[in-house]
């Protein structure tokens, strides 16, 4: 049995040291290289539409890997004890199949900037402004949740480098260190997306990539050396001999005579079964990879749309192993907490930090470190450059900055990429508080969560517009984005915590017998309402000539 001691080397913590500094400022000069000479908006936003495919492919993998993935896919597969979360992958892979011969060639077609320019075309200026709204709202308050994450390693590799001893995570019980964390962690990265653009994200996200994967592979490599091999795993987890350590079907423990509804609403509750892998992740893809600029951005920087379709469809067979990996991680830390119960932190979502901070050799140490930092600042630059892009072409040139000039749109984006890196710092701060005072907070559900709300109605609005050419209108869809929220919010049961949580007492209850959605679910619901009700309403005659013409 391998004995780690609590005082840590100097020597070995300044080379630990020396890789993340190195990395910070290879990554920024790197990144401000590839990005300069930005002339006009074109090349800001979608690069000229002159990337490669292989390129995209990497930076659409390096922005779904968040580090809510990095920290948190081991969490999961810890407490499911095995590889249940990896079934997800499986709509994930039929969403961007769909995603790419149903949205991408439109969205070529039209040459739009932004994706909610094709609503403005199909329906009206109504609803490319509503949707262009809910995604400005969304994507700045998930993105600061997710940075929030890599701040709880940071914290702790600082305060280990500067005591020069393992640090307890439980005894982190302050705000204000996670604060410093988030603010530097923005302000790196701010610095070369404010600058280089899109081409400096894609550039920098291929060489993140590769080095989150790589710290992953190193993690599983120095595991399975800590705890001795297969045996002991197999020992310490003996779900993995079963079919429940690989999958979950959403059938287990049902009681004997159960009726159908039983069954649907052990499945609508259930996050990780087969079907919520089939069905409710091939609508949460469809919604992320269709509807949200923060990731059909990097799509749109392609060449033309067969070579955006296969990178998207490219990097969702790379998801198999890399969600495969991290998960995996999870479950080998079972095993090495089992026999070394007094590093086992208190919170779950520390299990990983902490063995990186505690159990991992130098040198290996400062490189997976480098690996969660790297996922962080891949996460965080292409949604700052998203969102400036969303709100210069939606919104300032659309109102304020018409007949303005290539040098006035790129200043006015570079602008609007600080100011929303501002609004992330304050709403990552804000989660890191409320985690400090309530420690048992979960990581990706609340991640995902937060996008779930809206990107169900969103995806909704456009598929109505893809599948449908007289359907839908600019006011009826105003009234089904707000139905579909509306739906989410109450089966989900935040209406009933909202009211509990206002009256200061749980005066509300949920029906035994009605199901509470997960949140793996939230998309479909959301969608689902939203084309049901917006398909109501007919499309004007006019502007579907218009759009015709187009």
């Amino acid at each position: 049995m391998h004995v780690y001691s609590r005082r840590m080397n100097p020597t070995a913590l300044a080379i630990d040291s020396c890789i993340i500094v190195v990395y910070f400022v290879g990554i920024t000069l790197i990144g401000i290289y590839e990005g300069r000479r930005e002339r006009s908006l074109l090349d800001y936003a979608l690069g000229g539409r002159r990337i490669p495919w292989w390129a995209v492919m990497a930076s659409i993998i390096a922005a779904e890997v968040s580090a809510a993935t990095f920290i948190g896919a081991p969490a999961e597969g810890y407490s499911q004890k095995g590889l249940a979360y990896v079934q997800l992958v499986l709509g994930l892979i039929i969403g961007r199949v769909l995603v790419g011969h149903i949205f991408l060639r439109p969205y070529y077609v039209y040459r739009v900037y932004t994706v909610y320019d094709f609503l403005a075309i199909r329906f009206g200026p109504l609803s490319k402004n509503y949707i262009s709204a809910l995604f400005l709202f969304m994507r700045v308050l998930a993105s600061g949740v997710r940075l929030y994450v890599p701040s709880l390693v940071m914290v702790l590799a600082w305060r280990l480098f500067w005591h020069r001893e393992a640090v307890q995570f439980e005894v982190q019980d302050s705000w204000v260190p996670y604060a410093w964390a988030i603010g530097a962690l923005t302000f790196i990265t701010c610095i070369y997306t404010t600058l280089g653009g899109i081409k400096a994200v894609i550039w920098t996200d291929l060489i993140q990539a590769t080095l989150m994967f790589s710290s992953a592979l190193v993690a599983i490599g120095t595991l399975f050396y800590h705890i001795g091999g297969i045996g002991p795993l197999l020992e310490h987890v003996p779900t993995m001999k079963t079919t429940a350590g690989y999958f979950r079907t959403g059938f287990e423990n049902l009681p004997e005579g159960f009726l159908p509804w039983v069954v649907f609403k052990k499945i609508l509750e259930d996050p990780y079964t087969l079907f919520a892998a089939v069905i409710a992740t091939t609508f949460t893809n469809m919604a992320a990879f269709g509807t949200d600029q923060d990731m059909v951005q990097r799509m749109l920087t392609a060449e033309d749309y067969k070579r955006s379709r296969r990178s998207l469809i490219s990097a969702a067979l790379m998801d198999v192993p890399i969600a495969t990996a991290f998960t995996f991680i999870g479950v080998l830390l079972i095993a090495f907490y089992a026999q070394h119960p007094e590093l086992k932190p208190e919170k779950i979502n520390d299990i990983f930090g902490q063995y990186i901070l505690s159990v991992m050799p130098p040198v290996v140490r400062g490189f997976v470190l480098a690996g969660v930092f790297a996922t962080a600042m891949r996460s965080l630059s292409p949604a700052q450059n998203a969102l400036a892009t969303t709100a210069t072409n939606d919104w300032y040139l659309a109102y304020f900055g018409k007949g303005k000039g290539d040098a006035h749109q790129v200043a006015a984006a570079r602008i609007f990429t600080a100011l929303f890196a501002v609004l992330m710092v304050l709403i990552a701060v804000a989660f890191a508080y409320a985690n400090v005072k309530n420690p048992r907070l979960t990581i990706i559900p609340i991640a995902l969560g937060v996008a779930g709300y809206i990107l169900g109605p969103m995806l909704g609005v456009f598929l109505l517009g893809m599948l449908t050419k007289r359907r839908g209108s600019d006011a009826g869809n105003v009234i089904a984005v707000t139905c579909g929220l509306l739906a989410i919010f109450l089966f989900s049961g935040l209406a009933m915590e909202a009211v509990n949580w206002l009256a200061g007492a749980p005066v509300l209850s949920w029906p035994a017998w009605l199901p509470r959605v997960a949140f793996t679910w939230y998309v479909m619901v959301g969608g689902l309402v939203t084309f049901v009700v917006g398909a109501l309403f007919p499309t004007p005659a006019h502007v579907v000539e218009s759009a015709e013409r187009r």
